[in-house]
């Protein structure tokens, strides 16, 4: 279900892009000259709301009762799962929301439509609001001041992906995110088709 909403999200951000530019350019999602400082300040953005989110894992104990709650919805994902999912919706959810709504209607309206897509019911749900407009904000800013999408694409690539292999981790009980089928009782294999 998921490979498919993310499909939806990036050919609607393509088709958005592409309607308002009447094109879409590689100047889109990278500088061929600056792509290397675009990178890393994707990957210290990443850093930044990785500690952001180990910080309030550590103060809020609804953090750690939305991960639980995240872990048992996704269910147990092998670690190329875990990068497809990781890649796939970074890159979609950029392309949609700092791509063609930031770039359509500005920084605000996108980041509180990106934080109201991250949302359900009760107080840890909330928590993952919060941190979704706080996350919005960063990747707004990366695509203000970089001017192209791979920043916040890496920033988000690489923070889905650790956080989406933690919370495998913690569906398997602590185990590391390998690419074997966790076999049940009853010797069938434990991962999502």
């Amino acid at each position: 279900m998921a490979w498919v909403f993310y499909l939806i999200l990036a050919i609607s951000g393509a088709v958005w892009v592409g309607w308002r530019d009447g094109s879409i350019r590689l100047g889109h999602f990278f500088n061929p000259e600056t792509w290397w400082v675009d990178a890393a300040t994707g990957v210290g953005a990443a850093g930044l709301l990785l500690a952001l989110w180990e910080l309030g894992r550590r103060i809020f104990p609804t953090a750690r009762q939305l991960e639980d709650r995240l872990a048992e919805l996704l269910g147990p994902m092998d670690r190329s799962e875990v990068v497809t999912l990781a890649l796939l919706s970074g890159f979609a959810e950029e392309l949609f929301f700092r791509g063609a709504v930031q770039g359509s209607w500005g920084w605000l309206p996108a980041t509180v439509l990106f934080a109201l897509l991250h949302t359900g019911p009760g107080p840890a749900f909330r928590l993952w609001t919060l941190f979704a407009a706080v996350a919005g904000l960063v990747l707004a800013t990366l695509m203000i001041w970089r001017g192209n999408l791979l920043a916040p694409v890496v920033a988000h690539g690489l923070l889905n992906g650790i956080n989406l292999g933690r919370l495998a981790r913690s569906e398997r009980g602590g185990s590391t995110v390998d690419d074997t089928p966790n076999q049940g009782e009853s010797g069938e294999s434990d991962l999502l088709d």
